[in-house]
């Protein structure tokens, strides 16, 4: 019989069960479910609410459970439907009529949100150290890469000339706003909602205090409807994760890009390619492709979680059972995005030789040559136009910027002499921008410095 089943004169219909069941994905909680029934079974004890023997019992039974679920000794069952019921059942079995009491003055509803908090609190570290792990890759890239000169782009037409150091730091700003919202997330899901029972907390005595101690939460929550069915960290992470993957997808895509003999601007190494069935020549981006791809099914976990939790009443309803598949996937998702895209970045190889190449044409330091009319006192505006018209001379001459001759830049404008040449040197042109933030090699030196001594607090922090 179920361990509600008082009230029903029959069996479920298998249907109902198979429907009903969510222990196919909330089984992965198992070790959040048993370290919080040993905390409130150690609480009732405490209370005086069962006996010290009982309580021993029940710490004993779970850790037992949890060694024998380990070793594949035991396994879960459909008929007991989830997580929490399939532990008390296998409890119950083991140690007798003291399982029964282990659900005394708690819910499936207090108990689950209560899994919920504990498990995203330990995925929270593990992913904050995945994005450590990446931001670290593209320090050690950036430092390795101080002087290689690439072009920048706006609508993907080339802009004016960077490093390939700065371009990385980009992803590493990213990847530090992403980890900020990953501790504001931390914040709201450290709070502890066992002893909200099913809606209306409960009539015996119970020491939250001593519960939220033992699992180590920093608060509690303090509406009982509210702490039931709450899932803003969940909807919170999901957001996280959905604005962490867009930016793994913009990396994703400038990698696909880079990839292409139109660019040649990197080679991926061979064990994160993959090749064609057909054509035996092809080496493709697949991780990189899948990683965008993958950004598009977070973003579909996250409107899941707002769509179920959008219209529905206080305080609990079944509805939010199918918050764990998108919150779950999201995890996933998110994790393994993270573990391919350190390594596949760590092991490319970055031609750059072809990038200092592609610097020289499209005209790349054209605005290097408004600054330097400017600099000599012509307005900017003025400087702008001037070299509008000498950049639409040299491509119908076919030539750049660098080859046309200076009595050719005279015609334009006296005030260019024969410093131009110079000054407009595409390396120059980045190594000039010194501003805090700017591409210039030595602001870029203290930019990876900065962002080493960032991770390594945030790293203490856990």
């Amino acid at each position: 019989m179920k361990l509600w089943g008082g009230r029903f004169a029959k069996e479920s219909d298998q249907l109902t069960e198979d429907f009903n069941a969510s222990i196919a994905f909330d089984s992965r909680m198992y070790k959040q479910d048993i370290r919080g029934s040993i905390a409130h079974a150690r609480m009732l004890a405490k209370q005086g609410i069962i006996s010290a023997a009982e309580k021993d019992l029940m710490v004993k039974g779970l850790q037992e459970i949890q060694q024998e679920l380990e070793s594949g000794q035991i396994e879960f069952t459909v008929a007991a439907e989830d997580i929490h019921m399939n532990i008390e059942t296998l409890l119950t079995a083991k140690i007798g009529a003291a399982g029964k009491k282990l659900h005394t003055a708690r819910s499936r509803n207090d108990q689950v949100a209560l899994d919920m908090r504990m498990y995203m609190k330990d995925v929270i570290i593990e992913v904050r150290k995945l994005i450590f792990d990446l931001q670290e890759t593209l320090l050690k890239l950036a430092n390795d890469h101080l002087q290689t000169i690439m072009p920048g782009y706006t609508h993907l037409q080339k802009a004016q000339p960077i490093t390939l150091a700065h371009h990385l730091l980009a992803y590493f700003e990213m990847l530090k706003r992403d980890s900020g919202r990953l501790d504001d997330c931390f914040k709201r899901t450290d709070v502890m909602p066992l002893g909200s029972g099913a809606l209306a907390s409960t009539g015996f005595d119970l020491d939250r205090e001593y519960v939220k101690a033992e699992l180590g939460f920093e608060a509690l929550t303090i509406n009982s409807l509210d702490g039931v069915s709450d899932r803003d960290f969940a909807i919170e992470f999901a957001g996280f994760a959905s604005i962490l993957m867009m930016h793994l997808s913009r990396l994703a895509e400038e990698i696909i890009l880079w990839s292409t003999q139109e660019f040649s601007f990197i080679e991926l190494d061979d064990a994160f390619a993959t090749g064609s069935s057909i054509m035996p020549q092809k080496k493709n981006p697949d991780l990189a492709e899948l990683i965008r791809g993958k950004t598009g099914r977070v973003y579909g976990d996250l409107i899941t979680l707002l769509t179920i939790m959008k219209s529905l009443p206080l305080a609990y309803n079944k509805d939010m059972q199918e918050d764990k598949e998108a919150l779950f996937d999201a995890v996933d998702t998110v994790k393994k995005s993270l573990m391919v895209m350190a390594p596949m970045l760590k092991t490319a190889h970055f031609n750059v030789d072809n990038m200092a190449q592609a610097t020289k044409s499209g005209f790349t330091n054209a605005t290097d040559l408004a600054d330097y009319l400017a600099a000599k006192g012509l307005p900017f505006r003025d400087a702008h136009e001037i070299v509008g018209r000498t950049v639409l001379h040299c491509s119908k001459e076919g030539k750049s910027l660098e080859e046309i001759p200076l009595v050719c830049y005279q015609e334009f404008s006296p005030l260019i002499e024969e410093d131009i040449y110079e000054f407009i040197a595409v390396k120059n042109c980045a190594a000039r921008r010194k501003v805090t933030g700017g591409p210039a090699p030595e602001t870029v030196k203290a930019a990876i410095k900065a962002g080493q001594a960032w991770i390594r607090s945030g790293r203490e922090e856990f």
